[in-house]
């Protein structure tokens, strides 16, 4: 099993629904320089690279037309 792809992410810039944005500079950032396609089901490492980090699964916001990435803050590690 190939290790999943780490991407920066702000874990205080969610959606109503509790998922992760994936529009901030870093995220933004990350996806550009890694060449990540994202689509619906792509699992991610997601990291702050401050405190925390886990995986997530990528997933498309209909109601705000972007890209968000649900996650388990039971499943995350602190860095």
């Amino acid at each position: 099993m190939e290790p999943l792809i780490t991407i920066f992410v702000d874990f205080n810039n969610l959606d109503q629904d509790g998922r992760v944005r994936l529009i901030t500079a870093g995220a933004l950032h990350d996806i550009k320089t890694k060449n990540i396609k994202l689509f619906e089901g792509l699992e991610l490492l997601l990291d702050d690279n401050q405190e925390f980090k886990g995986p997530g699964v990528v997933e498309f916001s209909k109601s705000e037309n972007i890209w968000v990435a649900r996650f388990d803050w039971k499943n995350m590690e602190q860095s």
